[in-house]
């Protein structure tokens, strides 16, 4: 019978009586008495020489403040990147500066080159409209294989090229890979295009800076994943700030998917004016410039090769990927296509070697960073494409050829350097078989034929990298900030718990389900505790929410902190109870001596740690409160299968999708319907982009996907009903509750599985094109089937 509390428990989520009732609280929101407005004229011109910028028509006119140009930050730090790469040289990545307002040149359409603030948001956009710039256009670098070619136009003048690294792992196995296709008796090459994205989250970036002149304190009200991390860039980094001088709060965040990680110039902006202008200075996104501002996704380039033996054993896989940066390095962007990519090049199989190259280029578009999934969505469409397209080659069932090649023990050290400590892909693979009726299939094809439509099964398997960790070895691959996380526990009086967690929440449902595992931990009602998050003034250190990371490293940190409050609330229990330490237990809300009937309430021990009447001070201090900072050992490795059916129609190429099956391990599960809510996003946002979803540049960097007319979202007409199942538990080995991050499954499985489909509806229609990039749209899918 399902539990209706605690872990396990389908608890609905509290947060959402405010969001739907109109309370939530979102940094536009918020309104600083006498703030100001901002408006920044951004470049229409990808790339180009910054000649002059005119403000002097402007300087006058009605409601403005003051206006800003890339010389008043000349003496202003660049915009940090939090990951350094080494290639495979042994060299450190170029990594040029990037301003908060251009200077010099312009390198992106959107990127800001003034920035006007005004009484109104209106005077604002007025006075920009006659700041005359000028610019001298110079060739646009697109295209990242010509980006790397000698002779290619530069994007920044004073680095030796546009290549950002040129990255081999594990660069020691290379010759070995080499060898091993010399040897193959088959070999599948294939290759693709991850196509760019733009996160689109429903709520735009928004900044509000205040500077109170009289202490020298700077407050930043932003839509971030991570404040502390934004406090530390752009202190330390950026504006010099002390952070004890610089509050950054993200209140409610209307949806981030990575996008919301990073921290941008707008941010650095208003913090920077407020102080420059003595008064609060507000910028709201529109979604023209969400756009061109905002960090996109993906965006790679692909050869990928596997080789096999005789008897269809995987032997080697190498790859070789072009990755796109964008005219700028943004926080994570290094990171995406190395280490968050070729360490997830095994998959769910046990080829003994295997070597990735990725080459990092400049382009003059908008910079690229971490996008739900974060490099494993690459990784997974390359490699599930491709064992696909070999079963096709050789004449066998691709799940059997999986199946054949699946990772069967544990733990397992790949040969790209991580170890998965636990897993079951041929029980996530039975689920799969079961949910997704393949028995069916035949009489659902033969009733789309004769409906004139072709009917297509695709099938992938997955495995992710989450909860990113540990410290120290991250530390040494690059990271230039650790990847711990933190809480602090403060217990009340009368027995209420404020849980304040560096864990920031932005749909993930934290308020329910971190409460969930604090009450179970000490057996009171949910309703005891609060969750407190997303305020630097009054949240521990922490690294923020990404890379489905909460619960496995913010949710453990969590349990050490609640593990510190119930050992010391023992000790006071063991006083009031005149009983040895070690015979006191903590069940279901009081403290009982074993073996006998003896008792003390929760709430009496902890009434009693504030009025300290009936235990030795000199052995324990009064008050109940205490702090844990936790740096996982591993990651976590959440793993499934997921199975598409869609039917085509041939006469306009129109594919819809009929079913879509998610069978995943996610280790122990808190609260089920809030897993289930995060998988069906996932799904959304992976269907998205094999259907539909596509960032498009022409070749003079000029965006052609610039609003929702040109951009196509997923509507829910385009999404099937899901059949999703997590029943298939392995519980994580190194982390206290068992826990594997959730959150980018959906996302990460879904493409290949999609495009699988697709491609195996052509083929019932006698056409075997082989491949087709994302997105799978009517017309690339039609031109396929009558080129």
């Amino acid at each position: 019978m399902p539990k209706d509390s605690g872990i396990g428990a389908s608890s609905k989520r509290r947060e959402d009586v405010r969001f739907l009732t109109g309370e939530g609280n979102y940094t536009d929101d918020i309104n600083v008495n006498g703030q100001a407005h901002v408006y920044f004229l951004r470049s229409d011109i990808a790339h180009g020489t910054l000649t002059s910028v005119d403000t002097s028509a402007a300087d006058g006119m009605e409601g403005v403040v003051k206006i800003f140009t890339g010389a008043d930050f000349e003496a202003v730090g660049s915009v940090p990147c939090g990951w350094q790469v080494t290639d495979k040289h042994g060299e450190p990545m170029q990594e040029p500066r990037h301003p908060v307002l251009a200077h010099g040149k312009v390198r992106h359409v959107g990127e800001p080159i003034a920035a006007v603030v005004a009484e109104t948001l209106e005077q604002a956009r007025d006075a920009a409209e006659a700041i005359v710039v000028d610019i001298e256009e110079l060739p646009a670098v697109v295209d990242m294989k010509e980006a790397v070619k000698a002779g290619a136009t530069k994007v920044h003048d004073d680095l030796t090229s546009n290549l950002c690294y040129d990255w081999g792992f594990v660069e020691e196995n290379k010759g070995a890979v080499d060898a091993a296709f010399e040897e193959a008796a088959h070999v599948t090459t294939l290759e693709l295009t991850n196509n760019r994205l733009v996160a689109n989250p429903m709520e735009p970036r928004v900044a509000v800076g205040d500077y109170a002149r009289g202490t020298g304190d700077h407050t930043l009200y932003t839509t971030s994943q991570n404040p502390h991390v934004i406090r530390l860039l752009m202190g330390a980094f950026v504006l010099g700030i002390p952070e004890h001088k610089l509050r950054v709060v993200a209140p409610d965040v209307g949806g981030g998917f990575g996008t919301k990680i990073f921290h941008y110039q707008e941010e650095a902006f208003v913090t920077f004016a407020a102080k420059a202008c003595n008064r609060a200075v507000k910028w709201t996104s529109s979604r023209s410039e969400a756009f061109m501002s905002d960090a996109h996704g993906r965006d790679h380039v692909t050869k990928i090769e596997l080789a096999l033996d005789a008897q269809n054993n995987f032997t080697a896989l190498r790859t070789d990927t072009y990755a796109n940066m964008g005219a700028y390095l943004s926080t994570f962007a290094p990171s995406v296509p190395t280490w968050l990519h070729g360490t997830l090049m095994a998959g769910n199989y046990k080829t003994p070697l295997i070597y990735v190259n990725v080459k990092a280029v400049f382009t003059n578009t908008v910079p690229v960073d971490a996008y739900r999934g974060a490099g494993r969505p690459e990784a997974t469409y390359q490699l599930e494409r491709l064992v696909d397209k070999a079963a096709h080659e050789l004449g066998v069932d691709p799940i059997k050829l999986r199946r054949q090649n699946f990772i069967t023990e544990f733990p397992y050290a790949t040969p790209v350097a991580v170890e998965y400590d636990t897993g079951d892909y041929i029980a996530t693979m039975d689920k799969l078989e079961e949910m997704a009726d393949i028995a069916g299939f035949k009489k659902r094809r033969e009733a789309s034929e004769a409906a004139g439509k072709l009917r297509g099964f695709g099938v992938n398997c997955y495995i992710e990298a989450c909860g990113i960790a540990p410290s120290n070895l991250v530390g040494q691959l690059g990271a230039r900030a650790g990847l711990f996380e933190s809480c602090t526990v403060r217990v009340n009086a009368t027995g209420g718990l404020v849980v304040m967690t560096g864990s920031h929440s932005h749909g993930q449902g934290h308020e329910t389900s971190f409460a969930q595992v604090v009450a179970e931990m000490i057996g009171i009602d949910e309703g005891m505790v609060e969750i407190v998050h997303g305020d630097t003034a009054n949240t521990p250190m922490g690294m923020g929410t990404y890379g489905s990371r909460s619960l496995a490293v913010g949710g453990s940190a969590m349990v050490r902190a609640t593990e510190k409050i119930i050992a010391k609330a023992t000790k006071i229990a063991s006083h009031l109870l005149e009983a040895s330490e070690a015979d006191v237990e903590l069940k279901d809300g009081a403290f009982t001596v074993a073996g006998t009937d003896k008792s003390v309430a929760w709430g009496d021990v902890t009434l009693a740690a504030y009025v300290p009447h009936n235990y030795p001070l000199e052995e324990i201090e009064p008050g109940l409160e205490e702090t844990a900072f936790y740096d996982p050992s591993n990651f976590t490795y959440p793993s499934g299968a997921y199975a598409c059916e869609v039917e085509l129609d041939p006469e306009t190429g129109q594919v819809t999708i009929e079913r879509f099956s998610a069978a995943d391990d996610f280790g122990n599960i808190v609260n089920p319907m809030i897993v289930t809510g995060q998988v069906h996003g996932g799904l959304a946002q992976g269907i998205g982009q094999a259907l539909l979803e596509n960032c498009a540049y022409d070749s003079d960097g000029q965006l052609l996907s610039a609003s929702y007319m040109d951009y196509a979202m997923p509507r829910a007409s385009d999404l099937p009903f899901y059949d999703v199942d997590h029943s298939c538990q392995t519980p994580c080995t190194h982390n206290p509750l068992g826990v594997k991050g959730c959150g980018e499954a959906g996302a990460i499985g879904s493409p290949p599985a999609v495009v699988n489909a697709v491609l195996d509806a052509m083929r019932s229609g006698g056409k075997d094109v082989g491949h087709i990039d994302m997105p799978v749209s009517p017309n690339r899918v039609w031109e396929a089937m009558n080129s």
